[in-house]
């Protein structure tokens, strides 16, 4: 396995942990969805929009997309209810799974990718943006998930990955995968 089969093994996960993820939370009330909570981010909607944003702006700077920081211009929370914010964070994910699929070689972990930044266009590695991208993700997937454990609605198991046998073994995910048209192994 090589590093970029590793990253699409990760856009994959990431996918389908947010489909996951968004599942439980459709079962809340907006008053749960709302209600303030410990994080760094004070609501599970809040922190819901942060990601998908967060997800949208680095793909635009992987892709070379030209909205940079125009991603933001919508606010911190441009997504008020739960279903249009799910479908805003798939088109990402989607997005974001062609992009890594689309990958050629190691090289392609080491193109220049430019972030525009407030004050000026930081240049990294398209392979560290990756990682980085990946990292923040389940960093606040872990926060919604925390929030959630104080709701009626128990947090969905998000640290399965997709190892041969277990796959066999779960009807349900395996049912996940192909609503999100993902392969199976």
């Amino acid at each position: 396995m090589d590093a970029i089969d590793v990253l699409r093994g990760f856009a994959r996960n990431s996918a389908w942990a947010n489909h996951r993820l968004y599942a439980a939370c459709a079962k809340l009330p907006p008053h749960d969805l709302n209600a303030t909570r410990t994080s760094f981010f004070p609501t599970i909607l809040k922190t819901l929009n942060h990601n998908a944003l967060v997800d949208a702006y680095y793909l635009d700077a992987l892709t070379g997309g030209g909205r940079g920081r125009k991603v933001f211009d919508q606010g911190p929370e441009p997504f008020s209810e739960l279903a249009p914010l799910r479908d805003a964070q798939r088109r990402v994910d989607r997005e974001l799974i062609v992009f890594v699929e689309n990958l050629k070689g190691d090289g392609a972990l080491d193109v220049e990718t430019k972030i525009a930044r407030r004050d000026h266009v930081q240049v990294e590695r398209t392979g560290e943006v990756l990682l980085h991208l990946f990292q923040h993700q389940i960093h606040h997937r872990g926060q919604v998930h925390a929030m959630l454990a104080g709701t009626q609605v128990a947090p969905p198991p998000l640290d399965e990955f997709f190892l041969g046998e277990e796959l066999a073994l779960q009807q349900l995910r395996q049912r996940e995968l192909e609503e999100l048209g993902l392969p199976l192994r």
